[in-house]
């Protein structure tokens, strides 16, 4: 570089260096980032934070905050239901295709123990519209549950009953390629050596475990034991209050990031009048508890 060209190098770096940031630039407004140490990605359950949020509400507050990717839970404002018409489906699968938020999947109530056989056949149809509903909007999988081991039944017939339904869901949601994932959830069943039994019976590569941050996960013979259960069949977290010092955090998300999960970890949060602020700090202490 001759003398010439060096001074004007450096009259124009001094130039550009005296200019004003963007205002976009201040930190108060700048995006965050998206990169997780663990791995992983965070999202939101709208069960009940975003109970009220409609979907571009929805959108506009998760890509706000960092979080990215969302469960619509059944009956809520955002109103992702089967009654949508195909109009209204491509509709909600083209916002968040074009937004930076994944729609990770969809909250169903259905459930699968009840000794009422017309009920039971009910649930699993209702499943099926619900799968296609899934594929519709753009959703990667749909979330189930069981709910109770009825009184006067068998536990085993119970989760016997269970997992022979959750099998049949799951080969449909294979045929129009959306995951099924059965929470962790419900008097009893959401104990998981019951919850290994209930996938033991399904036994199909699309039956899968949504992770739920339980206090339960706690008995019996400890939260090591009950995690290496169903880690293999791990494909999201649904996690509540991470100032629960009583819960293992730490250890879940270095287990997650050990067994090499990739997937989402969604808030399942209490409703707040500023949840953009709520948040901003639940993504805040995501990223703390996985560092160390």
């Amino acid at each position: 570089m001759n003398r010439r060209h060096f001074i004007q190098t450096l009259g124009g770096l001094a130039a550009a260096a005296a200019l004003p940031f963007p205002s976009n630039a201040r930190a108060e407004e700048a995006k965050p980032q998206s990169s997780s140490p663990g791995g992983f990605k965070l999202g939101l359950v709208t069960y009940n934070l975003g109970k009220d949020m409609d979907v571009p509400a929805l959108i506009k507050s998760c890509s706000e905050t960092g979080f990215e990717g969302v469960e619509l839970r059944t009956t809520h404002a955002h109103k992702v239901e089967v009654n949508l018409t195909a109009a209204e489906r491509q509709e909600v699968k083209a916002r968040f295709a074009d937004s930076p938020v994944r729609l990770v999947s969809l909250g169903s109530v259905f459930d699968y123990h009840t000794p009422d056989p017309d009920k039971l056949k009910r649930d699993i149809e209702g499943t099926r519209e619900y799968i296609k509903l899934a594929r519709d909007v753009g959703a990667e999988a749909i979330k189930v549950r069981p709910n109770d081991m009825p009184a006067g039944v068998p536990p085993e017939k119970t989760l016997e009953q269970i997992g022979k339904a959750f099998r049949q869901v799951a080969i449909y949601g294979a045929e129009l390629g959306i995951d099924i994932r059965m929470e962790v959830h419900g008097n009893q069943t959401c104990l998981l050596p019951n919850i290994r039994k209930i996938i033991d019976v399904a036994d199909h590569p699309n039956a899968t475990v949504c992770w739920n941050s339980n206090m339960d996960d706690l008995k019996g013979e400890g939260w090591d034991y009950n995690y290496e259960l169903v880690k293999h069949k791990i494909t999201v977290c649904h996690i509540t209050e991470l100032w629960n010092a009583g819960y293992p955090w730490r250890k879940l998300f270095a287990c997650l990031k050990h067994d090499g999960f990739t997937g989402y970890t969604l808030a399942e949060i209490p409703h707040n009048p500023d949840p953009v602020r709520i948040m901003r700090y639940y993504r805040a202490l995501w990223l703390a508890l996985q560092e160390g």
